[in-house]
């Protein structure tokens, strides 16, 4: 029921593209490059990190190419005064270029020429002239000063952790076909978009394997994150599988929605600044979270229950058989990632995200649907935001890959992300 393939999923994402295809009329350019950056995200494999890197840049440089012409906020990484365009020039025009001109630099090459198409469409619902002349200069200076300050800033960069081999370590204990190193781990040194650097807030770090913390953890993951679990529940059961999915689109769809013309009225550049606040936090969210797993190198649930009666605790039974529910036989993608399991990288870019979302509009109490590939036409509907971020912890640990003290601390890593990029970065300016 759970089966869901990534063959589907970037068919419907190209479909995003489609739609902006010329011919087709389109009102909320804005919010098409939004999605049509993030269906191209989603085939900038082979990580879900290298999708958000991807919309971090695009969404920084479309902020900084409408703030160039509003010129009302801080720049993000480039000074209005250097582009010199009038307050009348086209939003439109310096959207879909900032976004066009970043996309087509970091897509494989098969994909430009529909960006190019898209582009076009765009440009021709523009009247030609200064206004849309000036948008295109905007634009184009937002996405070269985007493209230069991320060259060389550790992407792919090649990574060679050290295997675990004792209790508490980790190891790459995956499922059948599963990667036998992580294809992240360059993330945790990525060269970050806000933060000062990689390891700026590190959390306080796994339960030790004597603690009655780490037996609490440990009973509460082997009991509800089995996947022949007696105590779990069926809608447990859906929410563990909904939330392992892209961040990237997992949240640009929410933004998406709250940025509609009934819930907030937010005008292009509220949706700018909106779409790159969530983007970048979620980048930074992610490099914050992969410095500390490599940090910590502490090991996932699966092999800590098999290889429980050798990690010194009488009170952690093992059981050498224990198969966590993420495993390819409940769904397409699912299995142990090849990674240290604390802290939890969805808890890290959700806390991050959930909570840059609480600052923008500054409440928590924020009712919306959220949108997952694993069940597209079955969103799970939340009042406030900060009840998303609690069901996202839980479900790391009803799906069997983390330990609730890592989806925790994970949490509190992404919200501190969200509370320096909001002192420092994206306010209004002085006037």
């Amino acid at each position: 029921m759970f089966r869901t393939t990534w063959r589907t999923l970037c068919t419907g994402a190209a479909l995003v593209v489609f739609l902006a295809a010329p011919g087709v009329a389109r009102a909320d350019v804005i919010g098409d490059w939004n999605a049509t950056a993030q269906a191209e995200a989603v085939l900038i494999r082979p990580t879900a990190h290298g999708q958000a890197r991807g919309m971090a840049m695009v969404q920084g440089a479309v902020y900084d190419a409408v703030n160039t012409i509003v010129r009302t906020h801080q720049p993000y990484l480039l000074d209005p005064k250097k582009v010199d365009v009038q307050p009348f020039v086209s939003q439109d025009a310096a959207v879909a270029t900032a976004a066009h001109h970043v996309l087509v630099k970091i897509v494989a090459p098969e994909r430009v020429a529909a960006l190019d198409k898209a582009y076009q469409a765009t440009l021709d619902a523009i009247a030609d002239g200064a206004a849309e002349q000036g948008g295109v200069k905007a634009g184009e200076a937002a996405a070269q000063a985007m493209l230069d300050a991320r060259a060389g800033d550790g992407f792919m960069a090649a990574f060679s952790p050290t295997i675990g081999t004792n209790p508490g370590g980790w190891r790459p204990i995956g499922w059948p076909g599963a990667p036998a190193n992580d294809p992240d781990g360059w993330v945790s040194n990525l060269k970050p978009f806000v933060i000062e650097s990689p390891s700026q807030f590190r959390s306080k770090g796994p339960n030790a394997l004597t603690s009655a913390g780490y037996v609490r953890d440990y009973n509460e993951v082997k009991s509800l994150g089995a996947i022949n679990s007696t105590t779990r529940t069926a809608d447990q059961t859906m929410a563990a599988v909904f939330w392992q999915f892209p961040p990237a689109a997992l949240y640009n769809r929410l933004a998406r929605d709250l940025a509609a013309p009934n819930r907030f009225g937010l005008n292009t550049f509220k949706q700018a600044r909106l779409y790159a606040m969530i983007n970048i936090a979620m980048a930074d969210g992610a490099t914050s979270c992969w410095n500390d797993k490599y940090h910590y190198m502490f090991w996932r649930p699966r092999a800590a229950i098999r290889e429980g009666e050798a990690d010194g605790n009488a009170a952690t039974v093992g059981d050498p058989a224990w198969e966590s529910l993420f495993h390819p036989s409940t769904g397409a993608g699912l299995g142990t990632p090849p990674f240290p399991d604390h802290p939890s990288g969805h808890g890290c870019v959700s806390g991050s995200v959930l909570r840059t979302f609480r600052e923008f509009f500054g409440t928590d109490k924020v009712p919306f649907d959220i949108y997952s590939g694993r069940f597209p036409t079955q969103p799970r509907h939340f009042e406030r935001f900060s009840l998303a971020m609690k069901e996202v912890v839980d479900a790391r640990v009803w799906g069997g890959i983390h330990f609730r003290t890592a989806d925790v601390q994970g949490a509190v890593m992404g919200k501190k992300v969200a509370f320096w990029l909001q002192k420092n970065y994206f306010n209004p300016v002085k006037r």
